[in-house]
């Protein structure tokens, strides 16, 4: 069972961020060329918040603004969910599920050093059954 501080190592530590008081045009345009659904609201460095690509769907219109006179202070998750580097990916699984959220960042001595997502718990998921899945086979048929 790897830790969160494995799956890092082979993912990597970039995080996206953005600032509250930026427009949610600006956090929807970053997402955008990052390929990403969510950020990581940060404020003289510390994470006070995350906005998804799901808040702004669903809080957007409840304030019956545009994206470009919205703060992303105005829609973020303000409670994040995180882990600390010695997770495992099976806790955080957990979490994931529990909480119904999708994104988790990682906190290290009260400073975020990198992300993970549903989609990187769920890779990693299915690489650790194919690994045995291919040991097993491999013990059958007898090949080395």
């Amino acid at each position: 069972m790897k830790t969160v501080r494995q799956l890092l190592e082979s993912k990597g530590y970039e995080v996206a961020t953005i600032g509250p008081d930026k427009t949610l045009y600006d956090a929807m345009q970053l997402m955008v060329d990052k390929n990403i659904g969510a950020l990581l609201v940060l404020e003289a460095g510390k994470l006070i918040g995350i906005i998804t690509e799901r808040d702004f769907s669903r809080k957007i219109h409840m304030l019956d603004k545009t994206a470009r006179d919205t703060l992303v202070k105005e829609i973020m998750t303000s409670q994040v969910a995180y882990v600390s580097p010695d997770y495992t990916t099976e806790d955080c699984m957990a979490l994931v599920t529990n909480m119904r959220v999708r994104h988790l960042p990682v906190m290290e001595d009260d400073r975020v050093i990198g992300i993970i997502s549903i989609g990187d718990l769920v890779k990693d998921a299915i690489s650790d059954r194919e690994f045995v899945i291919d040991q097993l086979e491999r013990y059958i048929y007898g090949v080395r």
